[in-house]
């Protein structure tokens, strides 16, 4: 009997080594993290800084619905990549706060007239081009303003973050320089001749002309933007990144990102 309960000891003895040694090989297993790519389509949604503010790119309409050619863009990119063009979280960015918004991880990507250069490449990853624009000026329709090297002490006004605050302060050096962080607040400065001219990339401009027929844009552009979406730098958005990079290149293959622009852009 006592050579059983012996027995029997040991046997737990031996079940409690074992538990406890495959307890710990168990935990000195690297946990595996989760991908950018792994974690949208957990969530079954993807989390995009768009403009709200920016038409034709994206904006509130008078129905107070959020419109675009990025929103488009964005809706067919979740419908390729998650099978459902509405599976799409929208939050509002400006160009001051979208590098800031990636970096800090409260949105998946930007989409949001973001141009293409290589001081924004330290710092974040882009995706291919989807659309070129050049910066232009917009001035009153009876200013006498003809061309950038007009604006030498002169004032004008950029969106802050923007590539055309760089821009100008290299073409026009002598121009005072008047920032705001949204669209909706630099026109409403011009319209109240706070300044004389307004300089930002063509197809924004023109979606500022179709609200007041009292301004227009010089014919000459300064620049080329290639716009990108933008991403988080970092291993684990790779994936995420090459399947928007996809399907953007399949969307430029079969018409709809050209199907998309003529909706938006006619002219």
């Amino acid at each position: 009997m006592k050579s059983i309960r012996s027995l029997y000891g040991k046997v737990i003895l031996l079940i409690f080594i074992l538990a406890t040694v495959t307890g710990l090989a168990a935990c000195s297993q690297p946990k595996h993290k989760q991908d950018l790519l792994e974690k949208v389509t957990q969530r079954g949604r993807i989390i995009v800084g768009v403009k709200y503010d920016s038409k034709p790119f994206g904006y509130i309409d008078e129905n107070q619905k959020l419109q675009g050619f990025d929103i488009d863009l964005v809706r067919e990119l979740a419908k390729r990549i998650l099978g459902n063009e509405n599976a799409v979280e929208f939050q509002q960015v400006t160009s001051s706060s979208r590098i800031i918004s990636l970096t800090s991880g409260t949105v998946d990507m930007v989409s949001a007239t973001m141009t293409i250069n290589d001081k924004r490449k330290r710092v974040i990853d882009f995706s291919s081009p989807y659309y070129i624009a050049g910066q232009a000026l917009m001035i009153h329709k009876n200013s006498n303003i003809a061309s950038i090297k007009d604006l030498n002490g002169r004032k004008v006004i950029v969106i802050l973050g923007s590539t055309a605050e760089e821009n100008i302060r290299m073409l026009a050096p002598n121009a005072s320089i008047l920032g705001f962080r949204t669209y909706t607040d630099a026109f409403s400065s011009l319209r109240a001749k706070r300044a004389e001219a307004l300089t930002t990339d063509d197809v924004i401009i023109a979606g500022l002309l179709s609200e007041d027929s009292n301004y227009k844009m010089l014919k000459e552009r300064y620049t080329k933007e290639p716009y990108g979406i933008g991403f988080k730098k970092g291993d684990d958005t790779v994936a995420f990144q090459g399947s928007v990079n996809v399907a953007l290149e399949s969307m430029k293959n079969d018409g709809t990102l050209e199907q998309i622009r003529r909706k938006w852009m006619p002219y």
